[in-house]
């Protein structure tokens, strides 16, 4: 019976499971038929009594409990469904298909006129009708009838004659023509078989990872290539190898590119594509994974994302599926023995960067048995890496590996994939701007020559190739005023929309050989996209690089040599600290008055290391939740070890580090001692620098200051006269404050009011004195138009907020009214207090910034 294509928009899944069914018990019923006509005599069958119609089954020759038997036998699923509801729908699928029959059928006399046609199909329809009523069913079928007219042969003598060979040729072309469709149909639904043939990859195509290819190479390239000798020896090889680092350093490409070097089997399973809604299926899956990895042996498997599968069943695995789903990994593993195998290994390999959350009875010895860390590649992984990546690229002229590699700190494998492809990118659009360069010279003279007797205006030539009529203006040139207005940010800025416009113009057609050998990556390209590209590991809690550098530090010249030595040389050129024996990096602590630059300190230090930078504000890592706190803090430092160089700057240090005492609350100490088993405890703090600002050191728990965590203290006292000249020059030199003839800052920092500045108070009296220039400028009378008037000239008619020809300059008189304006941050008591604290506690009397000058003001 062919499947007849009806509407199955409204069916419900239960309706498509019976109608397949219905279908294929068709099929069968129409295979006994043939089998029984073909063993029938010659004598009995000729060529012309035989019909087509003789040896197909109908559906309504179909009984209701026929189907309800060969569903229960050929789907299982089926024994889960209620019998009433399937009865229910056994009748509503099989009188749609009668119907769907009859329309399609109606018209082929044999159909109508084959053996129990008519009376069949109202004998179901009656048995239907009648069980819906509840009613008796009548069970006389007039077979004696049907057989008596059968044996005259009379219509199948006429028919054939005239049209029986056209009717049956017609009906078994379509019938043959439907019969594959439905078994197209249903082989789709059948799983098709998956390809196990090794990758293409290998080793030759990842670098930076030797140490880890010779691990790999050891445990399963020696037991899968010559397995004989463990069998000699009776050594049991390894059967899983469990590979955790952070995203994007490689797992999932070393699984695929040692397989492909093996050059044996490889079966690659995504962790999440074994769970299945219904029960028993996610482990029936697995079992059947592992007898394909026994049939292929040798083989290798390999399960990506395993923590999704294999949680903790202790407090983990929250559903009881879950815990079945681990422990039949776990029996699957230990069932993977030679003996097992017919003495060809097969061998797990698991991904994760989530190994903590592993079931713990999946690391013991015997399933995972070597576990691998991927880290954070180093410099000279990074510069093996790039070499490997970009081989296949076309590169014009040479590029500076070893500097890219010290340029990017934090950068797995896959950020430097991304910056190649940046690069890439940065070339493109150089190329499109060469080409407009190149054509638009030639492009122009033409279109001159050929306009100059119809107009003699030469502004229309750059807007004719461009179909830029109307916006020719804005995109063709731009005014001085507005290239000076445009904002410029972006490292890679976007290219305007009339270049691309261009090169599509000049070039519709594919580039021929010639321009695509232009096509090449300069090193230019790869110092250019490094800006954009944000490393996989920085993507969260790490902040922005501050711009600040040494040039923007005013005075602090020790404070600087200090720092330089202490976190940015140990950065840069670690091989010197190695020379002398210094390994572990070292902690500083800046503490000194409110605005005296110490967070200013922390950002150039940042910036001129050019390492990854965590800045935390003291009280935000408090939680009033047990335990959230201390959590934060080591999620901190985990951070910093997986991007490494890394610089922690802790602002405010006395919110987070308080002196224990008996008046402490107990969780206040527990995020002490956090903190301080996290800077010299057992983990390493190898490539972690960490800085602590404060202004009251005094009240700080004594032992975070010993040597090994923050051992380094800088006393930042206030500025004296040279330096607070220093630090406004520099703060004028840096924000660009145009400045008067009549403006000395000798005179400005003699003021006696300016004897408690600080760094802050003396980039406030920069600003004050700006605001009171722009105002002079601004406003040349008292009286400001209201909005309420509602009259926009007045409102703006004093108010020169264009591009003036007149510059405004900062005076001296500026300067005086605005040192009346600010107060000091520090007062004479406190500094008292800060170089008590100094003297008392004892710390780096040798940096000591004041002079004899300061001191001598002071009294």
């Amino acid at each position: 019976m062919a499947k007849v294509k009806g509407k199955k928009n409204s069916n419900t899944p239960l309706d498509n499971k019976v109608s397949d069914l219905i279908y294929r018990l068709l099929e069968e019923k129409t295979l006994d038929k043939k089998r029984e006509a073909a063993q029938l005599p010659a004598t009995d069958i000729t060529e012309e009594d035989q019909d087509a119609f003789d040896v197909i089954f109908f559906a309504k020759d179909i009984t209701v409990s026929e189907i309800f038997n060969f569903c229960m036998v050929k789907d299982l699923s089926m024994q889960r469904v209620k019998k009433v509801m399937l009865t229910k729908t056994i009748e509503k699928v099989l009188t749609q298909i009668v119907t769907e029959e009859q329309e399609e059928f109606a018209s082929f006399p044999e159909y109508n006129a084959s053996q129990g046609d008519d009376d069949l199909d109202e004998t179901d329809l009656n048995e239907i009708e009648m069980k819906k009523k509840n009613l008796m069913i009548n069970s006389d079928s007039n077979q004696m009838n049907k057989s008596v007219t059968n044996q005259w042969g009379i219509t199948p003598a006429s028919v054939p004659s005239t049209l029986g060979p056209e009717v049956s040729e017609d009906s078994t072309q379509k019938i043959n023509k439907k019969r594959p469709k439905d078994t197209q149909t249903r082989v789709k639904r059948q799983k098709t078989k998956e390809d196990r043939s090794p990758p293409t990859s290998n080793l030759q195509q990842l670098g930076g990872m030797d140490d880890v290819i010779a691990q790999l190479m050891e445990l399963i390239g020696l037991p899968m290539l010559h397995p004989e000798i463990y069998l000699t020896t009776g050594v049991e090889p390894p059967r899983g190898v469990l590979l955790h680092g952070p995203p994007g350093c490689g797992k999932t490409s070393i699984a695929n590119a040692v397989a492909g070097e093996l050059k044996i089997p490889f079966i690659s399973v995504s962790a999440p594509s074994v769970v299945s809604g219904m029960s028993g299926e996610s482990e029936k899956r697995i079992r059947d994974l592992f007898e394909e990895a026994k049939m292929l042996a040798p083989c290798l498997m390999f399960f990506d994302e395993i923590d999704a599968i294999t949680p903790k069943r202790d407090g983990g695995a929250q559903r009881e599926m879950e815990r079945r789903i681990v422990a039949q990994l776990l029996t699957s593993m230990d069932e993977l023995t030679m003996e097992n195998t017919n003495g060809k290994p097969v061998i797990v390999i698991g991904a994760t960067n989530r190994p903590d959350s592993l079931d713990a009875a999946l690391r013991r010895a015997g399933r995972f048995d070597r576990e691998i860390c991927l880290n954070v590649p180093n410099e000279v992984s990074r510069l093996h890496i790039l070499r490997k990546i970009t081989q296949s690229l076309k590169i014009d002229g040479e590029i500076d590996y070893s500097k890219l590699a010290k340029l990017t700190p934090g950068f797995v494998g896959a950020d430097l994939k991304a910056l190649t492809t940046a690069a890439g990118t940065c070339a493109i659009k150089r190329i499109f701007e060469n080409h407009n360069d190149l054509l638009c010279k030639p492009q122009k003279d033409i279109t001159s020559d050929e306009n100059i007797q119809g107009d003699g205006d030469i502004q229309m030539d750059e807007d004719t190739p461009l179909n830029e009529s109307e916006n020719g203006k804005q995109d063709g040139g731009s005014t001085p005023e507005q290239t000076y207005l445009k904002n410029t940010a972006n490292m890679i800025d976007p290219l305007p929309l009339s270049v691309i416009q261009k090169f599509i113009n000049n070039f519709p057609d594919p580039l021929n050989t010639n321009q695509l050998d232009q096509l090449s990556i300069r090193y230019e390209d790869f110092l250019k996209a490094l800006p954009t590209i944000q490393p996989t590991a920085k993507r969260e809690g790490f902040a922005t690089v501050p711009d600040v550098t040494w040039s923007n530090v005013g005075a602090l010249s020790k404070i600087r040599i200090e720092l330089n030595m202490a976190i940015v040389q140990p950065i840069k050129r670690p091989e010197l600290y190695e020379r002398v024996g210094i390994n572990a990096p070292a902690g500083v602590l800046l503490w000194g008055p409110p605005g005296c630059g110490k967070t200013l300190l922390a950002k150039a230090v940042a910036n001129e290391s050019r390492a990854n930078f965590i800045s935390i504000k003291g009280p935000e890592l408090l939680n009033k939740y047990v335990g959230e706190s201390e959590r934060a803090i080591r999620q901190v430092f985990t951070r910093a070890r997986a991007s490494v160089p890394c610089v922690i700057f802790f602002d405010e240090l006395d919110a987070l580090v308080p002196r224990r005492d008996t008046s402490l609350s107990e969780s206040s100490s527990r995020v002490v001692n956090t903190l301080l088993t996290e800077l010299d405890g057992l983990n390493d703090r190898r490539g972690i620098f960490v800085i602590g600002a404060t202004n009251r050191p005094d009240i700080i728990d004594p032992a975070m200051l010993r040597p090994g965590r923050l051992d380094k203290t800088l006393f930042i006292e206030l500025p004296n006269k040279e330096e607070k000249i220093d630090i406004i020059k520099t703060v004028t030199r840096s924000s660009g404050t145009p400045l008067a003839k009549d403006v000395v800052f000798e005179n400005i920092i003699s003021d006696e009011r300016c004897r408690n500045y600080s760094g802050a108070d003396l980039a406030a009296l920069v600003r004050e004195s700006s605001i009171l220039a722009l105002k002079r400028s601004f406003f040349k009378t008292d009286d400001i138009q209201s909005v309420f008037d509602n009259n926009l000239d007045k409102e703006f008619e004093d108010l020169s907020v264009g591009v003036s020809e007149d510059q405004i300059l900062i005076t001296a008189n500026d300067f005086s009214k605005a040192l009346s304006m600010i107060k000091p941050s520090v007062s004479d008591k406190d500094r008292l207090k800060y170089d008590k604290l100094n003297k008392r506690m004892g710390w780096n009397d040798d940096v000591k910034l004041n002079s004899d000058d300061n001191a001598e003001s002071s009294k």
